[in-house]
This record gives C-alpha cells, structure tokens and sequence, in this order.
C-alpha cells in the first residue's frame, strides 16, 4: 500500500532548476528538507498558538496536536497533497461563546470534537456523490455569510475582554501589525501576526521598566495594579514534559453553537486543495473528500486529549509558492519540529504569558480578517447581492449572529449568535428559493470559484461524471 513516505531525490538535491518545481513526491537533500520543514514551522506557529491561547486551551499541546494531525493528513492523503494542519482560528469565537455560557475546557473541546466527527462524515459523503453535494447546500452566498458571522461575532471579545487590559499597548501592536502586513513582502508579510506578538511583548516589557505597573483590567475581569508582562510562569516551567491532557465534556448547548464551524473548515479544506492542484499541476479533485474526512479525523483525536481542532494551513501554501518546493517529507520534518516542541512545557510558559494588551490589538485585526473572508468568498464567486434571494437570508443571519440575538424556545433549549444565524442563513435561502422566482435562480459555482471548480474535468470544463 502507497502510503506517500517514499521520495525520488530532485535533480541534484540542491537547487531546482529555473522554472522547475520540486513535487510532492520528491525532495531536496536531507539537511534542505529539513531546513524547509523548520521553516514551514515559523510559518504555522503564528496562528497555531495564538488560537489556543485565546481559546483558553494549552499551547504546548495544540503543536503536539497539530504535528499528529499533520502526520495523520499525510498518510491519508498517500503524500498527493502537501499541507501542514494547524489549530483553526474559525472555533475562537465559538471557544468565548461556550465559556461565556459557564462552560469549561472540556465543553470547548466536547463540543468541536462532534464537529469533527461531523467533518469526517461530510468528507465520506464527498467521497460517495461528489462534490455536486457541498454546492447543493452550500452555495457561495452561504458559506460567505456563515464565515463572516464567525468573524465578527468575536468583536465583542476583543472590546470587552483584551483590549480594556492595555489600551495604548493594544493601539500600537495593531498599528505595527498592520504595517507589517502591509509593508513587508514576501514570507515575512505571512508572519506578520507573529511578529506583532514579538513586537507586543517587547513594547509590554518596556513599558512595565518605564512606568512601572498598569491600573486595568486583569486576565481575571478584575480592576487591579498589575504588570503587563508576567513570566513568573516561565521560570518555574521545566525544559522538557509532556503536554497537560483532558478528556472532553458534551452539552447540547454547546455541541450547537459549535456546529456551524463545519461550513467554513469545508470551505478552507476545498480551497487548499483546489490550490495545491494547481501549483502542482496535478488535479487534486479526487482527493477532496479524503482531505475533508482526514481533517475531521485529526481533529476528533486531538480534542479527544484536550487539544484543539486542525485546519489546513494557507500560511505554508504561501511558504510553497515562494519556494516552489511542494516535496510533503518537507512537512514530515516539520510534523517532526513540531512534536518536539510540543514536549517542552517552558514554550508553552512563553505563550501563555502573551499580554492581554497585545491580544487587543492582534485580534482587532485578525478577527476583522476572519470576518471579511466571507466577502472574499462573495466576490469570487460574483454573488448578486442585488438579488433578494441572495441578500435577505444572508443579511438577517449576518446581524443575528454578530449582535448574538438569542431565540428562547423553552425554559431549557435556545440559540443565539453564531448557531441561530447560520441556522437562519441556510433554513432561509433554500426556503426562499423554493418559492422565489425562476429569474431568481441563477446557476452558482461550486463554494468560491476562484478557489473551487470540483466537478469540472482538468482543462476541459466539462461537467465530471459521478457515482
């Protein structure tokens, strides 16, 4: 059995030659791949602990986590698409809803790790039919306006929680931030996150040498005097120990707040594909269900131990076009990289001492960027907002879910925010275009078309044939 682990040596081992790329099948030297794999690492680690950190969950096991899932991935997929899954930033806003409600670590990763499960059975049922089944109940105006629900949903977060703790820190970590995502080029703009943390961090223990501590907000919700940056935690950590382990906890409450997840990681795993396919030029169509099941796999076995759920990477697609090296023993090594630092507790010490100030100003961005992907999937997809079909649905699911407008139906059940909005955004297109109008009905691609085509053939655009 092709379990992807074997790979023809490129040319010389050093270099491609110009306008050549290395495939996934095949890689440089030994030390080379290696070299690449730690930098897919950097490439990841931004998001990959900055989302468990604001999802209350511990670091040092999400990288664990992230490099089994990576591993798991890359068997699944016999070594044909090469990726890197990191922790998704798309649950943050479900983790603060959860807690918010009184729930625990064990609530946050019970309830994602159905959605996980769920994930997996989407990726079968894509196996079976085709994708023709994502584009019958997810069209474009839907899966945009589930997106950007879940982006801004989070604002309150930010504004009540991480910015109160350090105004003046949070204003110019987002100022830098957005200058380094603006100004840099190249690897060092996909970063650009990370950097605005190291940048936080410096300027939070400046400002504790300069002005001594702040009156604010604590971690806790609490008004006292406090240093910005506090690494007591860090000294007291060992070199070397195994991540802090948890079983999950289920409640219905949750479980549904966290399912509507599942449209925006179908969209995420639909676009990486279709964009290694091409810069690979090796269709990757066949492979789209098995990716979706594969991530709902590994993401079912790392909230099963605590951790939380994976995503593919777009930060190591942009590694891979810069670098037009696509070998996936590259992501070997960084899966490797990536369990080693997941063993060393005094890491994990280092990221969760990050200031509450410097989240405030990194998640004004990020989470804005979150959100706005769902505009991108409209514009991709050139989705008529003039049409009523279009435009009711998803404005009323969009001010639902970012106002967290709750709906009671009994002393015991209720929705609100991001479960009650998507929910209303799918209920009411496909209720709205069972009677709407044929002029109404225009033909949609498949999720976003800059990004999916599943059911066309390669070159041709002629509709695939399914079982």
């Amino acid at each position: 059995m092709d379990l992807g682990v074997r790979w023809k040596l490129h040319g010389d081992g050093r270099t491609p030659a110009p306008g050549a790329v290395v495939r996934p099948d095949e890689r440089l030297s030994w030390p080379r791949t290696v070299g690449l794999g730690a930098q897919h690492v950097v490439a990841m680690f931004g998001a990959s602990f900055v989302a468990p950190v604001l999802m209350g969950l511990d670091p040092n096991l999400a990288i664990t986590m992230s490099g089994v899932a990576t591993m798991i991935f890359l068997l699944a997929t016999r070594g044909r698409v090469p990726s890197y899954l990191g922790c998704s930033l798309s649950f943050v806003g479900v983790a603060a809803v959860i807690r918010a409600q009184g729930g625990t670590s064990a609530t946050v990763t019970g309830a994602v790790l159905v959605v996980g499960a769920v994930l997996f059975l989407v990726g079968l049922a894509v196996q079976r039919f085709g994708a023709r089944i994502i584009h019958a109940a997810m069209p474009p105006i839907v899966t945009g306006a589930v997106v950007m629900l879940i982006g801004f949903n989070l604002a309150p977060v930010t504004a009540s929680t991480y910015w109160p703790q350090d105004q003046w820190t949070a204003l110019l970590v987002m100022l830098f931030t957005g200058l380094a995502v603006v100004c840099l080029r190249g690897f060092w703009s996909r970063v650009a996150i990370f950097l605005g943390l190291v940048f936080g961090y410096g300027i939070s223990w400046a400002f504790d040498r300069v002005f001594g501590k702040i009156h604010s907000m604590s971690p806790g919700g609490k008004l006292t005097d406090h240093w910005r940056l506090d690494l007591s935690g860090v000294a007291k950590a060992d070199w070397i120990g195994l991540p802090h382990f948890h079983g999950p906890s289920f409640q219905w409450s949750a479980v549904l707040v966290a399912l509507p997840v599942v449209i925006a990681l179908v969209a995420e795993n639909a676009g990486h594909v279709k964009a290694v396919g091409e810069m690979t030029g090796d269709p990757l169509d066949d492979e789209l269900g098995t990716a979706i099941s594969a991530d709902g796999v590994a993401s079912v076995l790392s909230t099963a131990v605590g951790g939380p759920p994976n995503t593919t990477y777009s930060e190591n697609i942009g590694v891979m076009a810069a670098t037009r090296v696509y070998s996936t023993a590259a992501y070997w090594a960084a899966a490797c990289f990536a369990l080693l630092f997941g063993v060393c507790p005094k890491f994990g010490a280092v990221v969760a001492a990050v200031p509450g100030g410097v989240l405030g100003g990194i998640t004004v961005i990020l989470y804005g960027m979150i959100g706005l992907l769902g505009a991108q999937i409209w514009l991709n997809a050139k989705v008529d907002l003039r049409n009523p079909l279009n435009l009711v649905p998803a404005a009323a699911g969009i001010i639902i879910g970012v106002g967290d407008v709750p709906m009671k139906f009994t002393d015991h059940f209720s929705l609100s925010g991001i479960a009650l909005g998507t929910l209303v955004v799918i209920t009411g297109y496909h209720a709205l275009r069972a009677f709407a109008p044929d002029h109404l009905k225009q033909q949609q691609p498949l999720l976003d078309e800059g990004t999916s085509s599943y059911d066309a053939e390669p070159g041709t655009g002629t509709p695939r044939a399914t079982s």
